[in-house]
């Protein structure tokens, strides 16, 4: 018996997430020590997750051909070729990876299970280790179709990318697992990679075309102490701006190569790189200081939010180059708003988030997991869509490619599943932060959390029914003494108090957080009440798309129009009678059962006959009637799940 078929003891677990900061950053919050969520939504997700999503997930790599690329890659496959024209394949297996590894922490995993997942990881550790050839090179498209080559095709090549996300799975294995078999291997990538790169003679002075290796670089940084890897993501940061990849059918701006990222004013470009490329700014300023970087990555930050993104958190406006429209430029029906998009600024916001300690990043992050990330795989766990419209009209499910919007099971280019696991197998890490002056909620999720203080350790525990109730409960379990308990009051909230021990505190809202600071003790709690009362929101005029039409929220979710909600009604011909009210509606079948529906008074357009010629002059009366109607609004993110059909958020108003 080899070392790679011994998995290490399961008591050898660390609670590290994604970011294990230095003791040398620069940041205000830090991640919390200790993580679980135990309840909710959130658990219910991650339970799907864990016990469908990833086992699944093995099956379609398996059937997609992921792992017999790599087995040609290793020699032990003779016969077939490389499956598939996309030469990315093996991040998809990576990310899948980077979920099994999250998932050994999750707590409710049972015996069964990990057995489940020691067989998977131990099967691919061995077959990493076979493939990756002698000075440490690792990517079967390469290795199958290319063998030798090294490095020259970086504008679509994609072989950082897939070693950062390889370096991100290790990491994940390694801190949750104490495994050090996939870490072994992605060290002998990154340690090529340093070895390869740089301006001196015989390295290669390039950037790969998709941004990803930069805060993989930095993670494994920290994860090892191994200054050259630091170095190289600076390498890939500074490098990057100055025309390096070359002409391009869709041009510079697509890659993030039309101007170094200190000087660029906006966002642009394939938004999954853009925001994979600004969080390995975020790390990097972290760990060295570069103010420049920091003053970059506020900057597009919030030039993205302001003009370039969605109600949902959505961003990424054209399907042809899955990039950033130009500002207010976001159209509903064709919006892109791809999967790994709102995956990636969760990361970047995250990151942000603990540099500034500002609520607006978190305010991104609850927008964003509730709405356009969580949209993008069903309530089953087993479909998935890789593009988030806002609208979708009567026949248009099906597109005919990986962007219909229908769910499917996986796709050709299968970045987003992947990226949904390893997100959910996480996400107890994006809730709370420690700091000097205490301990921060950001995110409301059931669960308990330890995070470092000014005094020492506090630990709480959070219970709450959001996103369905507004109540949070924070109970103190363990406190070093005095400290500052913050919980953010979002910024759609019109009102919010707090009471602790049950008696009323005033405490105004500052800049988005309340804090209470005391001396506290095990049993105190602190309760924030959110009301959630259903709102009509507008958007900025700017936004013609959206011009004399509304929108649906309650709390942090964004709501829709179904088609399997509304029958008999064509979405197209709809309008929303702004002065009625916004009502909670009764459960709907096939919806689980927590699920609050509205609904709200409108209107039906019943046309007149135009004849061949669309237009009238604006004088002439109206030849159309209208019929009250009522209308059934749900959840953005579970549209989708129980009919395919027409659908829609933003409406015209009556």
């Amino acid at each position: 018996m080899t070392d790679l078929d011994t998995a290490p003891p399961a008591a050898q677990t660390s609670t590290a997430g994604p970011v294990r900061l230095t003791a040398t950053n620069r940041t205000v919050l830090v991640p919390a020590a200790r993580s679980s969520i135990t309840g909710g939504l959130w658990a219910e997700r991650r339970q799907v997750n864990r016990d469908v999503s990833v086992p699944v997930g093995w099956d379609r790599l398996h059937e997609a051909g992921n792992f017999s690329n790599l087995e040609l890659a290793a020699g032990v496959r003779t016969e077939g070729a490389y499956v598939s024209s996309l030469p990315f394949l093996d991040s998809d297996l990576y990310k899948w990876l980077e979920a099994v590894g999250w998932t050994f922490a999750d707590p409710e995993l049972d015996d069964v299970a990990a057995a489940q997942l020691e067989d998977f990881l131990t099967t691919s550790a061995k077959l990493l280790a076979s493939a990756q050839e002698d000075d440490g090179y690792l990517d079967s498209y390469f290795q199958v179709l290319f063998p030798g080559e090294r490095f020259a095709q970086l504008t679509w090549g994609h072989e950082l990318y897939c070693a950062g996300h390889l370096i991100q799975a290790a990491v994940a294995l390694h801190r949750t697992h104490a495994d050090p078999r996939v870490l072994d291997v992605a060290r002998r990538v990154a340690d090529l990679v340093v070895r390869s790169f740089g301006t001196g003679e015989g390295r290669v002075d390039g950037i790969d075309g998709h941004p990803e290796v930069e805060s993989a670089l930095v993670e494994l940084y920290r994860e090892t102490g191994e200054q050259g890897y630091l170095d190289a993501a600076r390498f890939f940061v500074d490098r990057r701006g100055h025309g390096v990849l070359g002409p391009d059918r869709f041009g510079s701006h697509y890659f993030q190569d039309h101007l170094p990222v200190r000087d660029a004013p906006t966002v642009e470009g394939h938004s999954v790189r853009q925001l994979y490329l600004l969080a390995g700014v975020a790390d990097l300023y972290v760990e060295d200081g570069d103010e420049s970087l920091r003053t970059a990555a506020e900057r597009l930050w919030h030039e993205m939010v302001a003009t370039k993104t969605y109600l949902t958190g959505g961003i990424g406006t054209h399907h042809t180059d899955e990039a950033f429209g130009d500002p207010y430029e976001l159209t509903n029906e064709r919006s892109y708003c791809e999967t790994c998009a709102a995956i990636a600024s969760v990361m970047f916001s995250w990151r942000m988030l603990m540099i500034t300690g500002e609520a607006r990043y978190a305010d991104l992050i609850e927008r964003t997991l509730y709405n356009g990330f969580l949209a993008g795989v069903s309530l089953d766990g087993q479909r998935y869509i890789y593009a988030n419209p806002l609208q979708v009209r009567d026949g248009h499910v099906e597109g005919g490619n990986d962007r219909d919007y229908a769910r499917k099971p996986w796709f050709k280019c299968a970045c987003c599943p992947p990226n949904v696991m390893r997100t959910l197998a996480s996400l107890e890490h994006y809730v709370v932060l420690g700091g000097a002056q205490g301990l921060t909620v950001h995110q409301f999720v059931t669960g308990t959390w330890t995070a470092t203080t000014g005094a020492g350790e506090a630990t709480v525990a959070v219970e709450t029914g959001y996103p369905w109730d507004g109540q949070v409960h924070v109970r103190v379990e363990d406190s070093p003494g005095t400290w500052g308990l913050t919980l953010r009051v979002p910024h759609w909230a019109r009102t919010a108090s707090v009471s602790v021990n049950g008696e009323a505190v005033s405490v105004e809202p500052a800049e988005g957080w309340v804090t209470v600071t005391r001396e506290w003790a095990a049993g105190d709690e602190l309760v924030l009440d959110l009301p959630l009362e259903p709102r009509l929101t507008r958007a900025d005029d700017r936004v013609d798309a959206d011009r004399a039409s509304v929108a649906v929220e309650r709390g942090p979710l964004v709501y829709c129009f179904e088609a399997v909600d509304n029958p008999g009604q064509r979405l197209d011909d709809v309008a929303i009678d702004v002065a009625a009210e916004v009502r909670t509606g009764a459960p709907l079948d096939g919806l689980p059962a927590e699920v609050t529906a509205l609904t709200v008074q409108g209107v039906r357009r019943d046309r007149a006959e135009r004849g061949w010629w669309p237009y009238a002059d604006s004088t002439a009366p109206d030849a159309d009637t209208t019929t009250e109607i009522e209308l059934t609004a749900v959840p953005y993110y579970v549209w989708g799940n129980r009919a395919e059909g027409a659908m829609r958020i933003w409406t015209p108003t009556s």
